[in-house]
C-alpha cells in the first residue's frame, strides 16, 4: 500500500487509537530493523535470542495473546500490521519457540534468559507527592523519576559493571530499565533477586512511618554514600520547594511520625502550628536544628543522629517494583508501544538526558500521523520526518552497543 493512499484512510480518525491508526503506525513508523537487531543481538542472521523469545500482544477488546514468537523481523512486522496490538510485552528467551509451548512435554519448555529489567511507577510515590495522585503526573513529580534514573544507572554501571543499559519512558507515569549485558541476561531468579535486594532500600507499606533503617556499616557502603550525594542534590528543590512536604499540618505530621522521639514530635508540631505559613524550606531547617541539638544530648542510640539522612533517602530514593526484576519470565512493556491512556509513544531516554527529558514532549500517535500526512513522502522510513526521529536516534545509539560489530562500526538508521 502506498503511503499517500494510507494518508487518505487515516485522516478522518487520526485522533483515535484504533486498529487502523495503530496499523498505520506499525507499518510506517515503528523502528522494525533496529528493534530486531536489539532483541536478536545480531545483525540479519536470526538467533535463538529472537526466535525463542516470547512476545505478548494485547489486541482489540482486551484480548491478551501470550507465547507469540517469530522466525524473523518480517514475520513480526506482518503480525503487528495484521493484529494492530494496543500493547506489546517482551518476555524471556525459552528452550524452544514459545509458539510451540502447548505441544511440548511438561518441563521441557522453560525460560533460560532475559534482560535484567526494572520498573519504577509514580504511583509508588503517592504517599509522598502532593501535586498529583494515581495515574496523573506533572513536571514537579516527574523529578522523582529523574532522581531514580540517576541513582540506579550509576549503581548498575559502577557497582555491577553493566554498560548496555537502556532507559525508556512507559508512556504515562513511569520508567523502565533494560540491562542487556550478557551477564545480566543470563542471571537466574536468585541472581536477579540478589540484584533487586541490593538496590532496594525502601521497606514497609504506607502505614509504616519510617521505611529506611540503615546500620552504621550499611550507611558507609559506597552505593549508599553515592546515592545520598545524588539525593541531597535534589532534595530541597523536589521535596521542599516543589512538593512542599511541610506546608500543612497533615503533611508535616507524616514527616514528624518518622522521628524516633515523641517529645520532639510534639514540640515541632506545636511550633509549626503557631506559624503554619512558613515555607517547607524554613521548617525543615528548624527541624534539623532541633534534631541535631536533641541528638547531642541523647546520643546516637535513639536514631536522631541519622534522621536527616534516612528521611532524605526515604523520600527520594527509587521505589522499585521488585517482582518485575526478580523473575526471568516476567514480561515488560516494549519500547515504542503506544500507551492506550495517553496515546504517547514509549520512548528511550538517553543517559545524558535524565534531567532534560520531558514526558509531555513525547509525541502521541495522533501527532505522528498528522506529521506523516503533512510531510513530503520519503523513499525510506516515514519516521524520519516526524518528531519521533530523535528518540529513534537514542535507540540507534543504544543498539550499536549490543551488536557484535567491530569497534567504531555503527548500524545504519534503517528503521
Amino acid at each position: 500500500m502506498e503511503l499517500d493512499d494510507e494518508k487518505m484512510q487515516v485522516d478522518d480518525g487520526i485522533d483515535e487509537i484504533s486498529p487502523m491508526t495503530l496499523g498505520h503506525y506499525y507499518q510506517h513508523l515503528f523502528p522494525h530493523a533496529l528493534y530486531y537487531k536489539w532483541l536478536n543481538y545480531n545483525g540479519k542472521l536470526a538467533t535463538t535470542e529472537y526466535t525463542h523469545r516470547e512476545f505478548s500482544f494485547t489486541i482489540k477488546d482486551g484480548i491478551y495473546l501470550r507465547y507469540q514468537s517469530f522466525k524473523d523481523s518480517e514475520e513480526f512486522q506482518r503480525e503487528l500490521s495484521r493484529l494492530s496490538p494496543s500493547k506489546i510485552d517482551i518476555g524471556a528467551i525459552f528452550t524452544a519457540p514459545p509458539k510451540h509451548a502447548k505441544s511440548l512435554q511438561p518441563g521441557v519448555f522453560k525460560p533460560v534468559s532475559k534482560e535484567l529489567v526494572f520498573d519504577i511507577d509514580m504511583t509508588d510515590y503517592d504517599e509522598i507527592r502532593t501535586c498529583c495522585q494515581g495515574g496523573d503526573i506533572c513536571a514537579k513529580c516527574w523529578r522523582f523519576m529523574t532522581v531514580a534514573m540517576h541513582v540506579l544507572d550509576r549503581a548498575l554501571r559502577e557497582d555491577f559493571g553493566f554498560t548496555k543499559i537502556m532507559w525508556a519512558y512507559s508512556g504515562r507515569r513511569g520508567v523502565h530499565c533494560w540491562v542487556c549485558d550478557e551477564r545480566a541476561r543470563k542471571l537466574d531468579d536468585p541472581g536477579r533477586k540478589a540484584v533487586a535486594g541490593y538496590l532496594s532500600l525502601i521497606r514497609g507499606g504506607a502505614e509504616q512511618a519510617k521505611k529506611v533503617n540503615l546500620s552504621q556499616r550499611n550507611a558507609q557502603h559506597p552505593h549508599i554514600v553515592r546515592s545520598l550525594e545524588i539525593v541531597e542534590e535534589y532534595f530541597e528543590d523536589v521535596l521542599l520547594v516543589d512538593q512542599e512536604i511541610l506546608l500543612t499540618r497533615d503533611r508535616w505530621t507524616k514527616v514528624l511520625n518518622a522521628l524516633p522521639d515523641e517529645e520532639l514530635r510534639k514540640i515541632m508540631d506545636a511550633q509549626w502550628s503557631k506559624r503554619p505559613d512558613r515555607s517547607s524550606v524554613d521548617k525543615w531547617s528548624e527541624l534539623i536544628d532541633a534534631v541535631d541539638k536533641r541528638a547531642a544530648k541523647k546520643g546516637s542510640k535513639f536514631g536522631l543522629s541519622t534522621f536527616e539522612r534516612d528521611l532524605m533517602l526515604q523520600m527520594t530514593y527509587p521505589r522499585l517494583d521488585e517482582n518485575v526484576t526478580t523473575h526471568v519470565n516476567h514480561l515488560l512493556k516494549s519500547p515504542f508501544c503506544i500507551h492506550p491512556k495517553t496515546g504517547r509513544v514509549c520512548t528511550p531516554i538517553a543517559a545524558d538526558q535524565f534531567d532534560s527529558f520531558d514526558p509531555f514532549a513525547v509525541p502521541t500517535l495522533a501527532q505522528l500521523l498528522r506529521e506523516v500526512n503533512e510531510a513530503p513522502v520519503h523513499s525510506g522510513s516515514a519516521a524520519k520526518s516526524t518528531s519521533m526521529a530523535p528518540y529513534i536516534g537514542v535507540f540507534e545509539d543504544f543498539v550499536s552497543t549490543v551488536l557484535p560489530t567491530p569497534t567504531g562500526s555503527q548500524p545504519s538508521l534503517d528503521f
